[in-house]
């Protein structure tokens, strides 16, 4: 599992998460809080270190950004697990879904597709932005992605990589390389801790993950370099709608 959750962060820059959560809950029968705090866990170590060096030998990581991003989570990820343990799971569930859902239709630009234009996206292009923005308005993504990282068990990366790309006008890849980067340090520590005093970690399980991940990361993102922009979108828009139906059916 963890190999696998390697392969899509190193893809997407998404830490991991969004595939652990539904396995552990869907094969190793967890509830959605254990489930969770096992995913936090798994991502404290920076598992991905080997897809950010390759991102980075390629010209697609903005470390300031990503060190101010990764502030904000720290921050936002304490929050986000205290919110989650005093609510429903089946709420969770269903709030998760809906995001998912929302922001997959995003990548889809379904108006786009209906007026068949071509994608402009230039998949050798090297897409740092060009346009400085304030540092406060990445610590403020990162306290929101950690907000919601801490809620459903996530490194973030599922909010800030979409939010890079709309508001950042970051390209799709760069954008997935920035949010590995930030996802590196700790960031989830605040959230775990949170967990673990509730009772909802398996440290044993987060361990042999995170040594999947390891493994994975690597490869997902030597996949992620060569896909074309207008694929790389696509793939994980099709991605988070299986996940959010997966969600929905588990706990309708």
């Amino acid at each position: 599992m963890g190999i696998v959750a390697g392969v899509m962060s190193g893809l997407f820059g998404i830490g991991g998460g969004i595939v652990m959560v539904p396995s552990l809950i869907a094969i190793f029968g967890m509830d959605i809080l254990n489930a969770n705090a096992t995913s936090l866990g798994a991502m404290l170590l920076p598992v991905g270190i080997f897809g950010v060096m390759a991102y980075h030998k390629a010209g697609f990581i903005n470390v300031r950004n990503a060190l101010w991003i990764s502030l904000g989570l720290f921050a936002g990820s304490f929050f986000g697990g205290e919110i989650a343990v005093s609510l429903d799971e089946k709420i969770l569930s269903k709030f998760y879904a809906g995001i998912l859902l929302y922001v997959a239709l995003g990548y889809l630009d379904i108006p786009k597709l209906l007026r068949r234009k071509k994608s402009t996206d230039d998949a050798n292009s090297v897409p740092i932005p060009v346009i400085e923005y304030p540092f406060w308005q990445f610590i403020l993504l990162g306290i929101g992605a950690g907000v919601f990282a801490g809620l459903f068990g996530k490194g973030g990366g599922i909010v800030i990589v979409p939010l890079l790309i709309k508001f950042f006008k970051y390209d799709a890849k760069a954008a997935s390389a920035t949010s590995l980067a930030a996802l590196q340090l700790p960031v989830g520590l605040p959230s775990v801790i949170v967990y673990a005093h509730a009772g909802y970690l398996n440290w044993i399980y987060a361990g042999l993950m995170a040594l999947g991940i390891v493994a994975g990361v690597f490869f997902g993102t030597k996949m992620a370099i060569k896909l074309s922009g207008a694929v790389f979108k696509k793939a994980y828009a099709v991605f988070l709608v299986g996940v959010a139906v997966y969600m929905v059916v588990k706990y309708i």
